[in-house]
């Protein structure tokens, strides 16, 4: 076995998925995060079909994730007073199983920590390949060398930068701006969730660990915004000014916004590549294929893309140049789809006229009574079970 010591950029959801699972090969992992510890907070993310499912149950933490989902059923559109207009199915939103996020990313941390070293605080400056290794520096600690590095940061990967170039060249921007955070259930939902919709933007509330609290989310169509991504006085204050008098709940969240523990702001976007590998270093998840936070793939995208690569890493016993290839051989077709799913979800989400907000609106007030009312929880699914797992145990 060669190339056993791995570096991994990110420990949100894909880079313990794969740590968990290099382990399990043989292989040494270390997982570099920029945050000072887990992130918490972000979306409810969910798991659909047997590929993603298979996955988890192989991972062993199918059971800690099934105690920890939140059970939401259907989300209700509103009006301007709360009263409802249309209901959309629990399993358009919530597939087999749904989440939160940060739960989540602290299984896979939990499961993971007494065989991974984890570095919080700190990120990679840069990437020198040679025959025999990375030699890699850190914005805090001392420069180390592994023998494989794989960048599973997200959609503003700093390892696809570093190893590709400019992030503008591989992320292709939706129209759409996002916001998240933690806020108190004052509505009373019951593992259900609230949505109001107007012309080009979307406030909605869902309940999360039993009720007990609610997480808000924000859409408002844009075109790309040049904010420091860091600047989360300037990301609220922009949220503010789009949503002031909007409606509905709008004001209310807006207060509470000021007070949440873990506000997070972004745009929605893919990630467009024609190869996820180049020499040494491979990319994983949203760095690699980012479906957009509208697709409802891009969880179970990752844990199965860090199974799979991990997998074809024992299978040709270290040789990345093998194992990459190998990998995106056996991915590719299906990020593909999946990110087919996020493809035109912006607009029929956050449709930019009032007129076009009121067909929307009235399309969802009809659908369950249409004959093709489950067509799109179906091609979830489908799209979510296009692949053919190898056991690589």
């Amino acid at each position: 076995m060669t190339n056993l010591k791995v570096l991994i950029s990110g420990a949100g959801v894909a880079g313990p998925a794969l740590a968990l699972w290099l382990h399990r090969h043989g292989f040494r992992a270390t997982v570099v995060e920029r945050a000072p510890a887990l992130r918490e907070g972000g979306y409810a993310v969910d798991f659909r079909g047997e590929a993603h499912l298979t996955v988890l149950r192989r991972m062993g933490v199918l059971a800690d994730i099934e105690r920890a989902r939140t059970g939401v059923g259907s989300m209700t559109y509103v009006n301007s007073a709360g009263e409802r207009q249309a209901e959309l199915p629990a399993d358009l939103f919530a597939g087999d199983v749904e989440i939160l996020r940060g739960d989540l990313s602290r299984i896979l941390y939990e499961a993971t920590r007494p065989h991974t070293e984890y570095v919080f605080g700190d990120s990679v400056t840069s990437l020198t390949e040679d025959a025999h290794g990375v030699h890699v520096t850190f914005e805090r600690g001392a420069p180390r060398r592994f023998d494989l590095v794989i960048g599973a940061d997200g959609l503003h990967s700093e390892t696809r930068r570093l190893a590709f170039g400019a992030q503008e060249r591989f992320v292709k921007h939706l129209g759409v701006n996002c916001a998240v955070f933690t806020t108190a259930n004052h509505l009373g939902l019951d593992h259900c969730g609230r949505a109001y919709r107007t012309a080009g933007r979307l406030v909605a509330m869902y309940s999360a660990r039993h009720n007990e609290e609610a997480k808000a989310v924000f859409y408002f169509a844009s075109p790309q915004l040049d904010l420091d991504r860091r600047d989360v006085a300037g990301q609220q204050a922009v949220l503010a000014e789009t949503f002031a008098g909007n409606g509905w709940e709008s004001d209310r969240l807006l207060h509470d916004m000021r007070y949440a523990p873990d506000f997070h702001f972004d745009s929605v976007g893919q990630v467009q590549m024609d190869r996820w590998s180049r020499g040494r270093v491979a990319l994983l998840g949203d760095a690699a294929h980012c479906p957009s936070s509208l697709s409802g793939m891009g969880s179970g995208l990752a844990l199965v893309g860090a199974y799979v690569l991990a997998g074809e890493l024992a299978a040709a016993r270290g040789d990345h140049r093998v194992a990459f290839g190998r990998y995106e051989a056996e991915m590719r077709e299906y990020a593909v789809g999946c990110q087919k799913m996020g493809d035109g979800v912006a607009r029929l989400m956050v449709p930019g006229s009032r007129v076009l907000a009121t067909v929307v609106n009235r399309y969802y007030r009809v659908m369950p009574y249409l004959p093709g009312k489950n067509m799109a929880a179906r091609i979830a699914r489908k799209a979510a079970e296009n692949i053919s797992l190898r056991d690589y145990r």
